[in-house]
């Protein structure tokens, strides 16, 4: 059960129900659901009135109501507008508290539900102006557009970002060093991951669901010794694995990649590593931000 967020016109989106916002009707954070040719679920938003009279809780149970409305309705997937944009809610505010809202059920429900947050542009969704302005600094400081001749007998340790050699980075996936791999294959991704997992003690519904991934992906990846990943998809599950740097790039050269200095990706997810935050939902939102592709199934 993934998330994704779009910048859609939400009225275009294909969704088996999609969430109507409204500022009258009923109780404040309610919601109903309406059987039609397009579902719908119409929640009662708050009036933003300087925050201090319970509007974030109020928007929360918005969300909350409407996603145990689909599940009672069996929906496969969701589509969500900020449902505060249009209620004077600060933007920042609106976005967080959907986060908060999307994070809590994807984590605790068992519900295979697709949830998509849709945007209408880019200046609809505003990060936090502090973590915005950090993560902008870090990638100011460690942001390459060179794209060094490949090496092959590059080792394959992870870059490091402080460093002052300008050149300890490595394309973003290693040819030279996946061939090898490929020939003398002592241990695969997909054993490499599930061997991680065993040893953090951790289910596999925790892992999948703080990767970003449905249960029938991970299946997928489990089942098969031989699978191959995307990168992002490498990355996704070295963030719900809470790996270090050094433990990332091992995970990653599994699969013949490598974290590197030129990949804004690269840099944004090794930001949240280093700050210890590995809430893959509020990294998918700044990968959004900067019109970069999310991890995970989307």
């Amino acid at each position: 059960m993934p998330f994704n967020i779009i910048r859609a016109d939400i009225t275009k989106v294909r969704a088996d129900v999609v969430v109507k916002a409204e500022n009258n009707g009923g109780e404040t954070g309610s919601a109903k659901f309406t059987k039609g040719r397009r579902n719908t679920i119409h929640t009662v938003c708050p009036i933003w009135n300087g925050g201090k009279n319970g509007e974030e809780d109020l928007l929360y149970s918005c969300y909350k109501n409407s996603f145990e409305l689909a599940a009672e309705n069996k929906c496969k997937s969701i589509a969500f507008p900020l449902i505060s944009s249009g209620a004077g809610c600060p933007k920042e505010t609106d976005l967080a508290v959907a986060q908060k809202a999307i994070s809590d059920f994807l984590k605790s429900s068992e519900s295979e539900l697709f949830v998509m947050l849709v945007v209408l542009d880019k200046g609809a969704a505003k990060l936090n102006v502090d973590l915005a302005d950090k993560i902008q600094r870090y990638i100011a400081e460690n942001y390459s557009e060179e794209r060094p001749e490949y090496d092959n007998m590059h080792t394959g340790k992870p870059f490091d970002f402080h460093g002052s050699n300008p050149h300890s980075f490595a394309p973003g996936i290693n040819m030279g060093k996946l061939k090898e791999r490929l020939k003398n294959q002592d241990i695969s991704f997909s054993q490499k991951l599930m061997k991680m997992i065993d040893e953090r003690g951790l289910t596999d519904s925790e892992v999948y669901k703080a990767a970003n991934f449905s249960k029938q992906v991970f299946s997928k990846i489990r089942s098969d010794k031989n699978y191959h990943p995307k990168k992002s998809t490498a990355l996704a599950f070295a963030v719900a694995l809470k790996l270090t740097l050094a433990e990332t790039d091992e995970l990653l050269e599994c699969a013949g990649y490598t974290l590197t200095r030129s990949d804004k990706t690269d840099i944004i997810v090794s930001y949240f590593i280093e700050s210890g935050n590995y809430n893959i939902f509020e990294i998918n939102t700044v990968l959004f931000d900067y019109n970069l592709p999310l991890l995970g199934s989307v």
